[in-house]
């Protein structure tokens, strides 16, 4: 089968988040799709399988499938229009999560993603046992969002992963005001349930963040860092209950796998 290997969120390789993307014709059992993403050991392996006009895609980490992922249809995304269907300007995928849809417009990929709700929680000591910094506020959705007081504690952060662990949230983000006048935000995510300790750049845990900055910036459109050691850019807007999350992505490899 046919397997690439995109960088997305980002415009330079070696940047932003690792997607493996198998093109399938058919599906292959859940057991040897698990199996290839803990071969590749990124923090997404996806795998799509077209059908009429719809594509059917799902995400796998190495240790999981999970519901939803960002990146890697953004990565998806970016195979397809590039290798397989040329002259479409969108792609409808079919999740877990409903259909998604994504435009290609000039080197942006826009994808329509629902917005998480924003549910505030109480700020506990474990969390700051986790992090190291006490939080100033604490939000539950899938993921778990805690905000912090400026850039320099997001990226200068090493948490306690032991902790980190005990959180009940798919995913970990820490976020905090830009201290670069290019971003309106800044964030790291960390998912050590599913055996990823950090995620270079989230699309799916910035349908949280997104509406955060909206609501506390004024401001329906947003330019969001994730410092990450790789890093990367995503661009958002709100509509609504939907979020508009563009990027951009480059290709590392393009290989057959034999199974």
């Amino acid at each position: 089968m046919k397997q690439y290997i995109v960088d997305a969120f980002t415009d330079k390789l070696f940047g932003g988040n690792q997607a493996a993307v198998c093109v399938l014709d058919k599906w292959i059992s859940d057991e040897l799709m698990q199996n290839i993403a803990k071969e590749n050991n990124f923090s997404e392996t996806a795998f799509t399988v077209k059908e009429g006009d719809l594509y059917h895609l799902r995400w796998f980490t190495p240790a999981a499938e999970i519901d939803f992922c960002g990146h890697a249809t953004l990565g998806t995304a970016f195979v397809l229009f590039n290798f397989y269907e040329k002259d479409a300007v969108k792609i409808t995928f079919k999740t877990q999560v409903g259909n998604l849809t994504v435009e290609k417009q000039d080197d942006l990929y826009k994808m329509d993603f629902p917005a998480y709700k924003c549910n505030r929680v109480e700020v506990t000591d474990l969390m700051e046992k986790a992090l190291g910094v006490r939080p100033l506020e604490a939000y539950l959705d899938r993921d778990l969002m805690l905000v912090l007081k400026n850039a320099d504690e997001v990226k200068n952060l090493c948490p306690n992963r032991e902790a980190l662990n005990q959180l009940e949230a798919l995913g970990i983000a820490v976020t905090a005001p830009s201290d670069n006048p290019e971003y309106d935000c800044v964030s790291r995510v960390f998912c050590p349930e599913i055996g990823i300790m950090e995620d270079p750049v989230t699309g799916s845990t910035h349908c949280m963040i997104v509406p955060y900055w909206c609501d506390r910036l004024n401001k329906e459109k947003l330019v969001c860092f994730q410092a990450s050691e790789r890093s990367g850019v995503l661009y958002a807007e709100r509509k609504k209950e939907r979020i508009i999350l563009s990027g951009k992505a480059v290709l590392f490899s393009e290989a057959e796998i034999f199974v």
